[in-house]
């Protein structure tokens, strides 16, 4: 038992919502007769669900700053329509309309984000009325109709690795990046031995290590077989690909730069943080235009996958994202919450949907059960809390002596307003 406690970093539960993504996987794998994991199920859960998790990772960094952004989904759309006919209209190469969403996107932002930040108005009341004028802007500009997006934009959200190379029975990028990840792995993994042997940290028996990088090792490589070996012309997806690389960057941001550490510090106590030298008007400010910036970055995803922006895209998008950072452990009071947790309940609902879908399930009885799973983990967060056990979050990450928000930490100073 003391050996799987230190495989799995101190705690058998730390993985939990985790686990639920596999068993629900599993689950949902056997009742339909083997439809769930599979090659191309597997491409289309992460095409079809990419836009909701990269909403989820901004959402994320609002919740923990204690406000809530309703408008992403009409950001979303609103920034879909003006890029689809910019391209349409002035036949301005994709990459340059790409460019221009997210200015666009940073632009919305920008504005509801001094509403917030330098005029006192909670997000929520800002957001719902960005949620309602951004979405009459989107019918307003688009008149309503829905407007095609060339062949080459479609790659951003509907796209996947190229093949090169000699055939070794299976796609040589996907290959390519199954096999990097596992060496990065290996290397961080080693890397935080010596860390920790460094500062004279206890360092778990190199039997844990090795058994750790075997199992990711198999992960990893059942992954790449599953991506790499599906219908022909078809890799793994570059909307998986970009998510990825947010993932690994806002990782970086939260947790190891002084921006990231003034986001909690704002999230888990505002007076605390401003008497530390926090600008907790600059954090309000660029998290809600980093929010804006990651909707628009989703729509125009969104976009490239149906090949064409119209009138109702983003529909309830942000409930969708809202969820996934509630589930991943975030607190409703703020303060704390991680991106992986977010990506993690984000792919819960995702495989909780689709599994639903290939069981042929009524839209009625799938709303019903994501709400239902949507309060449950809540619940369960919250109990934790009351019984003074660790959260969600907490047991994702038991590394963290105190929960960021729950005592707060000395804070990098900045200039304060």
């Amino acid at each position: 038992m003391n050996a799987l406690k230190q495989l799995f970093g101190g705690s058998l539960r730390q993985f939990g919502m985790l686990f639920v993504m596999v068993a629900l996987a599993i689950f949902f794998h056997l009742l339909t007769g083997g439809l769930v994991i599979t090659p191309t199920n597997l491409m289309n859960l992460l095409n079809g669900n990419s836009y909701i998790l990269v909403l989820a990772i901004g959402m994320v960094m609002v919740i923990i700053i204690g406000h809530i952004d309703l408008s992403v989904g009409s950001v979303a759309a609103f920034v879909g329509i003006v890029v689809a006919i910019t391209m349409r209209d002035w036949g301005i190469p994709w990459w340059v309309a790409f460019l221009l969403g997210l200015a666009l996107g940073a632009l919305c932002g920008a504005w509801q984000g001094f509403w917030v930040a330098y005029m006192g108005i909670p997000g929520f009341i800002v957001t719902l009325a960005g949620y309602m004028f951004f979405r009459g802007a989107n019918q307003w500009v688009g008149k309503s109709l829905t407007v095609p997006v060339p062949t080459t934009f479609q790659y951003l959200g509907a796209g996947y690795l190229p093949e090169w190379g000699a055939n070794t029975g299976m796609n040589n990028s996907t290959l390519l990046l199954g096999l990097a990840s596992i060496a990065v792995l290996v290397w961080m993994q080693l890397s935080q031995r010596r860390a920790l042997a460094k500062i004279g940290a206890d360092v778990p028996p190199m039997s844990v290590t090795v058994t750790r990088l075997i199992l990711v090792t198999i992960v990893i490589g059942y992954l790449t077989w599953m991506f790499g070996t599906g219908r022909p012309g078809s890799s793994f997806p570059v909307p998986g690909l970009i998510l990825a690389a947010l993932v690994i960057l806002y990782s970086y941001i939260t947790s190891r730069t002084i921006f990231g550490r003034h986001i909690y510090a704002v999230g888990g106590n505002r007076l605390a943080a401003e008497l530390s030298g926090v600008n907790t008007r600059r954090t309000y400010f660029l998290v809600m235009m980093n929010m804006a910036m990651l909707s628009a970055f989703a729509g125009m995803m969104f976009v490239g996958r149906a090949n064409a922006s119209g009138p109702f895209d983003g529909v309830g998008w942000e409930l969708d994202a809202i969820a996934a950072v509630f589930i991943g452990g975030a607190a409703v009071s703020g303060g704390v919450g991680t991106v992986v947790g977010s990506l993690i309940g984000g792919l819960v609902m995702a495989v909780l949907n689709n599994g639903l879908q290939l069981m042929s399930a009524g839209s009625d009885a799938t709303q019903m059960i994501k709400g239902l799973v949507l309060l449950a983990a809540v619940a369960l967060d919250v109990w934790q809390k009351s019984q003074n056990k660790p959260s969600i979050t907490g047991l994702l990450f038991p590394s963290r002596k105190k929960e960021p928000g729950e005592t707060p930490a000395p804070v990098t100073t900045t200039t304060s307003s």
